[in-house]
């Protein structure tokens, strides 16, 4: 259940984030960047909750 949890509030982070981040993010690779330093952050959060 806790992992549920913190898949729904990632979500609800990610909804809160996007818009700014899509509006901000104005060359194509700028949004590259970015996308890839927010994946990996995601993933680091995600292989923490996952492995504690």
């Amino acid at each position: 259940m806790d992992k549920v949890l913190s898949v729904i509030f990632m979500v609800g982070i990610l909804i809160l984030v996007l818009p700014a981040f899509l509006k901000s993010n104005s060359t194509l690779k700028l949004f590259l960047k970015n996308l890839s330093i927010w994946a990996l952050i995601v993933i680091v959060i995600l292989a923490i909750v996952i492995f504690f």
